[in-house]
């Protein structure tokens, strides 16, 4: 396993991709999350959706109308746990900006027999695979290129993006409530 690095230094992947960023999230809550502003917010009952675009939204429209793709899959459970919910509520504001988010109920995602971790698949050739701690704390990521890393990441996308719901359909079938 290559060395573990901070996710800060794989930032300038998602301006530099040429064509697909695409992302599974399999966590219950992250603490990076819980420990925003926009969290606060939610938990006073703001709808985060409809906010003004942060840089992550911002980047976002700017690489769609470029021509470049963000997807990602994020595994919910049923019920959704407090994290998943306030990534349903906000994950609104990331599809107006042109991100494709989809969802799939954690025990289908083990059914079909998706890994347990998140990772980011940048142009189908590099994969950044987070180490998280029990607590939704990033304690860094590996970036991998190696072609049984990538073919299976590959996998994993296509199998996951057959059976996720596209966010709003998704949402219309989960209830919202805190």
């Amino acid at each position: 396993m290559p060395e573990l690095i901070p996710f800060d230094e794989i930032a300038h992947l998602f301006t530099d991709f040429e064509h697909t960023a695409w992302r599974l999230e399999t966590q219950r809550g992250y603490a990076s999350d819980r420990e925003s502003a926009k969290w606060q917010r939610w938990k006073a009952g703001v709808d985060v959706a409809r906010e003004p675009p942060d840089p992550w939204r911002a980047n976002v429209a700017q690489q769609v109308a470029r021509g470049k793709r963000y997807e990602r899959v994020r595994l919910v459970d049923d019920p959704p746990t407090e994290g998943q919910r306030f990534l349903l509520a906000s994950g609104l504001g990331n599809v107006a900006a042109g991100e494709d988010i989809r969802n799939l109920y954690r025990a289908e995602a083990e059914r079909i027999g998706l890994p347990g971790f998140d990772f980011w698949l940048f142009d189908s050739r590099t994969v950044v695979k987070f180490v998280i701690d029990s607590e939704g704390v990033t304690l860094g990521v590996h970036v991998l290129e190696d072609a049984p890393s990538v073919v299976q990441a590959c996998q994993v996308r296509d199998l996951a993006w057959h059976y996720a719901v596209p966010t709003r359909e998704f949402q219309a079938q989960v209830p919202s409530a805190r």
